[in-house]
């Protein structure tokens, strides 16, 4: 095997692996995700997640985790400690949000 083909052949499989980590990681959160985030003192907050950064409901149309498409988007959450949420100032001078913006 030449070495362009071994090349060629190391981009295919890491692209191939990109593409099923990007799937796995837009999957909505399993109900042991979500009680682990309790059990950890966790609380979701809308608005302070960057883009595709989000935690889980990113609007109409997505799916779920990674799914944003701006920064700071009003009805896309993020996990974060509990009690914080709304101390968290945003670049806009906003706050989080316990609920969707």
């Amino acid at each position: 095997m030449s070495v362009k083909n071994v090349v060629s052949s190391a981009i295919l499989a890491g692209a191939v692996a990109t593409a099923f980590a990007s799937l796995a990681g837009a999957a909505p959160l399993t109900k042991a995700e979500g009680e682990a985030a309790a059990a950890a003192h966790k609380e979701k907050c809308y608005g302070v997640a960057l883009k595709g950064q989000n935690d889980c409901a990113a609007g109409p149309g997505t799916t779920c985790q990674g799914t944003s498409t701006v920064d700071f988007q009003g009805n896309a959450w993020k996990f974060v400690a509990g009690g914080t949420c709304a101390s968290i100032v945003l670049p806009n001078g906003k706050h989080g949000s316990l609920k969707p913006i």
